[in-house]
């Protein structure tokens, strides 16, 4: 994760916020882009090899351009929407990059885990690298680009997993 994406996030982030989170009008938390020092711990892993992106999205109702007002559409539009302007900016890049989106699904609630947290959208991406996602999530043309997702996304997480052998 590169600098400049930290500052962007933190210049973005409402006073009170915990670093890589920012706090909603209700008081509660909401994930929109990594800590730094999620960052670190991520490449302190030292994942070999592939690695896949389990990506949770909520949506906001009306996509917020307030950060990134160049690229505010003429009428508004919805999270969803602006989420699939984020979808057909990046693929290119995450191509380029070696990446694959392996899975793209709807969300909903959860069978198991808390009954009162939905996610709008499940995304599995894979990674050729650690190496190769960070060379994409720091791709200057990509970043120009990244104001959609932000505008769209109410609340999200992102967990890397590394691939495991499946036992006999």
């Amino acid at each position: 994760m590169n600098e400049g994406m930290w500052r962007r996030k933190e210049s973005r982030m409402k006073k009170g916020t915990t670093k890589g989170a920012a706090m909603t009008e209700f008081g509660s938390i909401r994930y929109i882009e990594p800590s730094q020092r999620a960052g670190m711990r991520f490449m302190q892993r030292g994942i070999e090899g592939s690695i896949v992106m389990l990506n949770l999205l909520r949506f906001r109702d009306v996509a917020d351009y307030t950060a990134n007002p160049e690229l505010t559409p003429e009428v508004p539009i919805s999270g969803a929407e602006a989420f699939n302007r984020y979808i057909e900016h990046t693929l290119p890049f995450l191509r380029e990059s070696g990446g694959e989106v392996m899975f793209l699904g709807d969300g909903g609630e959860f069978l198991i885990g808390p009954e009162d947290e939905r996610w709008d959208l499940v995304m599995l991406i894979r990674q050729s690298s650690a190496q190769s996602f960070l060379a994409f999530s720091s791709h200057q043309d990509y970043l120009a680009g990244i104001g959609h997702r932000t505008a769209a996304i109410e609340d999200s997480r992102l967990l890397p997993m590394a691939e495991l052998p499946i036992p006999n």
